[in-house]
């Protein structure tokens, strides 16, 4: 081997050693409070990990989040946490799945959403939590907030989106397309079994303290809704927090990607949830 060969293989080695020197030995970048807040996606009736797949995924293509965790709860409630949350993470993000993902009694739901977030927290502390929250997960989240918003040794909700929420009603069930409509107050004039058990809210929820954004769909077609969901069910969400919120803002899509459930594939959507959650 000719001895110039040598010196250049001899000082690419140096390099190489000097390059993995200062890579072992630099410091991670901090990462901040506010990023290091976990964020729980809620699937609606009958979700799978598909029904919020793509928020996911968009969340960490363009807001650089991390899925750190994906919380399994059985039918009988028992959680099982799997992947790895590693300090710090930015911007990490659990999944929850639920095996039931047909039981649409809101308080069981929502006591399963109690053991997730007392199982997480169980393995790695956090103080603050946002959710994002799809269909029948925006009652699961409503019910949690209805029976723990008061339980200061819980974690406590920071920012919560809403997307598609019935919180009055759903068509074909207890509700039909134009037939109720809001007061200038923002309260329903027809209130259903459920909405009047959700009225508590405007007492429990800690004042000036939950940001919210209310993503609903209008699918243009005359009756006011996502297809499944009237507008007024949705935004009837105002009534019961705008009052004891730190912030609210209501968000519509519209067009065929406004349909129910097409509105957590939509990219619209995605960019208003990344922009809320991580941008303010």
């Amino acid at each position: 081997m000719r001895k110039g060969v040598k010196i250049m293989l001899g000082s690419l080695a140096i390099v190489g050693l000097l390059v993995w020197y200062f890579v072992a030995n630099t410091p991670p970048a901090k990462v901040s409070a506010r990023d290091q807040v976990p964020t729980f996606y809620l699937h609606g009736w009958g979700g799978t990990a598909n029904s919020t797949n793509q928020m996911i995924k968009s969340a960490e293509q363009q807001k650089d989040a991390t899925k750190v965790l994906t919380a399994k709860v059985s039918s009988t409630g028992q959680v099982v946490l799997i992947g790895n949350w590693h300090a710090p993470t930015k911007r990490p993000i659990i999944q929850v799945l639920f095996q039931n993902n047909k039981q649409s009694n809101y308080q069981i739901t929502s006591r399963w959403f109690k053991k997730v977030i007392v199982a997480v927290n169980q393995q790695h502390h956090f103080k603050q939590f946002n959710v994002v929250a799809h269909s029948m997960g925006n009652l699961t989240l409503a019910y949690y907030l209805l029976n723990n918003a008061e339980n200061a040794k819980l974690p406590q909700l920071a920012k919560q989106v809403n997307i598609a929420g019935h919180f009055d009603g759903i068509l074909g069930m207890d509700d039909q397309a134009n037939q109720n409509r809001l007061k200038a107050s923002g309260e329903p004039v027809t209130m259903n079994a459920t909405y009047r058990q959700l009225l508590a809210l405007r007492q429990v929820v800690p004042a000036k303290q939950l940001q919210i954004l209310n993503i609903y769909g209008d699918l243009g077609d005359g009756s006011h809704s996502d297809g499944r969901v009237s507008n007024v069910s949705s935004q009837s969400l105002a009534y019961l927090l705008k009052e004891r919120a730190k912030s609210y803002r209501e968000v519509k899509m519209t067009g065929k990607q406004a349909q129910h459930s097409a509105l957590h594939a939509n990219a619209q959507v995605n960019h208003q949830v990344g922009q809320f959650l991580w941008e303010k």
